[in-house]
């Protein structure tokens, strides 16, 4: 079900690890950033956006995860866009013949066989240093980091006050860095959060990539929170982060793991370097 939370923009929580579907409306249609997770889900929001009467004119990916890359015929085939960047990782994975059958295989066990992987990573990648989504829309500014996943791209809905932040700035998820693919993971996480913080005076509504959406109070809130888990990550200290231990929200005890393996990771880098 399709829930407004400012003008023109909507937003589809999956019950996958409450993954955002952000729908934007434009003049002749809606930008659909993210959709997923299952095929039921997706099916729902094509039901949705088709009694609204409004077509889905463009697709925008904000970083090559599965799990952000997911399309389904019955959305259409508008041209899908990410940061070059997180295109060409995009492609580069779907090469690879066997990634549909190691992902469909991996996938947990309440989602495993639901999941629309055919149309997986289609996306055309922007040209590099471009700021703006093309198309007939309101002007949405593209804010691209490495935090996270290559060519990661949050995204400012400037006329409404929305930061879609992609896989970052969750109530309920921990920052997850990229531990394989960047030299600095810690410094580009920050970095990211120094653009995101830039930015947060426009901002009125954040929508996360997976947790709850929140106002510009939350939004403030999560950035700090987010940094001050970074920066104890970087000096092996506990950050005492009610999204980690007997804090976390019920079943969101895993997020604890990922804190530890991040923490073991770090900890195996430093003693490499």
């Amino acid at each position: 079900m399709l829930k407004r939370v400012a003008d023109g923009v909507l937003v589809h929580e999956s019950e996958f690890v409450r993954t955002n579907t952000v729908v934007v409306e434009g003049r002749d249609g809606v930008l659909l950033i993210d959709p997923g997770v299952t095929g039921s889900e997706i099916d729902c929001l094509a039901n949705d956006l088709r009694e609204l009467g409004r077509p889905v004119v463009a697709g925008f990916s904000t970083h090559p995860h599965w799990d952000h890359l997911l399309w389904h015929a019955r959305l259409g085939s508008a041209p899908r866009y990410g940061t070059a960047r997180g295109a060409a990782t995009a492609r580069a994975q779907a090469s690879d013949a066997g990634v549909k059958a190691r992902i469909a295989e991996h996938l947990p066990p309440e989602i495993a066989g639901r999941v629309p992987l055919d149309l997986l990573g289609l996306i055309t990648g922007l040209p590099a240093e471009t700021t703006r989504i093309p198309w007939d829309g309101p002007r949405i500014r593209i804010i691209e980091h490495q935090a996270h996943a290559p060519g990661h791209a949050s995204l400012l809905i400037e006329e409404h006050g929305v930061l879609v932040a992609g896989d970052m700035l969750s109530d309920v998820l921990v920052p997850m860095l990229d531990l394989n693919g960047t030299v600095d993971p810690i410094e580009d996480y920050l970095a990211a959060l120094r653009l995101l913080d830039d930015v947060a005076r426009h901002a009125e509504v954040v929508i996360p990539g997976h947790g709850s959406t929140g106002g510009a109070d939350q939004l403030r809130a999560r950035i700090d929170q987010d940094r001050a888990y970074v920066h104890a990550l970087r000096d092996s200290r506990d950050a005492g982060d009610p999204r980690v231990g007997p804090s976390a929200e019920p079943g969101w005890e895993w997020v604890s793991d990922v804190h530890a393996g991040q923490l073991r990771r770090l900890a195996g880098r430093s003693e490499r370097g």
